[in-house]
């Protein structure tokens, strides 16, 4: 799948979708329906990985130190 590591995560998600509309459809050939099948899990793949580097990225955290620490929801939560 070299060609989706120069796609944005919105154009893969955009071809996803329309290669589900076709699935769903039923009206492509057996043949390019397993092709359609194997592009559309190559692509679910490429966006998974994506958002969890993106949530990685999210959840990181700088603490008054300067040090990278986990973000943790749940810290300065009073429990009223």
């Amino acid at each position: 799948m070299a060609e989706e590591k120069d796609i944005q995560f919105e154009q893969a998600m955009h071809q996803l979708e329309e290669i589900v509309q076709k699935l769903e459809a039923g009206e492509a050939p057996l043949e390019d329906t397993i092709t359609l099948y194997q592009k559309g899990m190559e692509l679910s793949a490429y966006c998974q990985k994506k958002l969890q580097n993106a949530e990685k990225q999210l959840i990181r955290m700088i603490d008054q130190e300067g040090k990278e620490v986990q973000f943790d929801p749940t810290v300065g939560e009073s429990n009223e």
